[in-house]
């Protein structure tokens, strides 16, 4: 099978079956034409051939992304993702030659979740993100935004009493309403304005970026409940270095489209997986990562349960402060 059947491949996965064949055909790939990956796994004295089941794949550490160019040799990076972070941070990029999965996986993972774009008004408060460059999460919230097709679609910065008064008369109007937004701009959104909103979707990507207090996501989001009139608040999780995103509807609880997959590893041996409600640290098997590296061990923290679903519980101590997902862990 060729690079680009592969590529195809990757978005008709419907089984776990799949899912795992799949992930081992881009194993081999990227074990020949990832030199970097092609190193790591040869540290770790694995052999590529001995590697028959998704549970062998070892996991390249989040932080090459921020000191290695992280792609397979078929790949001209000309374009790269950077992650947001503090001046003097050092900062990872995500290199890429084309967007065409990356656009394939946001589009297929939001039908998927929620439906077409177009049946949505797509409001976006995310001030941070939009002062640097090269941001992967704003380049697929303008992609919604251009496919919503709706004329009050669209990035609001410090803004709030238009967006208040926006937010309003599409929610009173029965407009079917998303409202994207980073953490602290939400909080300060609310502070200033009450609402009581029935057919508007709150969704929170994580990141107080020493805005705020930290706070658990479950004091987050009671606040935020409370302040917008919504029963829940649901929440995206993705990052720079990875194609595809996982989507939360409510308590914190993440799914992930059929190509993407979070394990839970052991915080004192990152080559074994734990039991379920276990906190361990989250790897990713993203497919969409095909040019780059699908299997990534990040440096946040979660639980898996009984039904497949992630709770993402925060960051190790030890690990840089990151511009998402930097709620702290609960009791």
């Amino acid at each position: 099978m060729n690079i680009q059947q592969l590529s195809e491949k990757i978005f008709t996965i419907k089984s776990p079956d799949s899912f795992n064949e799949t992930a081992l055909e881009i194993f081999r790939y990227q074990i020949q034409t990832n030199s970097l990956y092609n190193k790591f796994v040869q540290y770790l004295q694995i052999k590529p051939a001995k590697v028959k089941s998704i549970s062998q794949i070892p996991f390249l550490p989040i932080s090459f992304f921020k000191n290695h160019i992280v792609v397979s040799q078929n790949t001209t990076p000309g374009h790269y993702f950077e992650s947001s972070g503090t001046t003097g941070m050092s900062r990872s990029r995500h290199y890429f030659a084309s967007l065409d999965l990356y656009e394939k996986s946001f589009f297929k993972t939001f039908n998927m979740f929620y439906g077409q774009p177009d049946e949505y008004c797509i409001l976006a408060l995310l001030p941070s993100y939009l002062e640097q460059k090269n941001s992967s999460l704003i380049y697929m919230i303008e992609k919604l935004i251009e496919a919503s097709h709706h004329s009050k679609s669209g990035f609001y910065l410090n803004n709030f009493d238009e967006l208040a008064a926006n937010l309003r008369q599409l929610d009173k109007q029965g407009q079917k309403t998303m409202l994207i937004g980073v953490s602290f701009a939400l909080l300060d959104l609310i502070e200033k304005h009450s609402f009581d909103l029935t057919n508007t979707i709150i969704v929170e990507t994580g990141g107080m970026k020493g805005r705020r207090r930290e706070m658990v996501r479950q004091e987050l989001h009671g606040r935020l409940s409370s302040g917008f009139g919504v029963r829940y608040i649901h929440s995206e999780y993705g990052m720079t270095e990875v194609f595809s995103q996982a989507w939360s509807k409510g308590e914190g609880h993440f799914n992930t489209p059929p190509w993407m997959k979070m394990i839970i590893r052991d915080i004192h041996d990152p080559i074994s997986s734990v039991t379920k409600k276990t906190a361990g640290g989250i790897n990713i098997i993203d497919l969409a990562n095909i040019h780059s590296c699908s299997f990534i061990a990040t440096q946040d923290l979660g639980k898996l349960y009984d039904d497949g679903t992630i709770e993402v519980l925060g960051r190790f101590d030890d690990a840089e402060t990151r511009g998402c997902n930097l709620l702290v862990a609960g009791d």
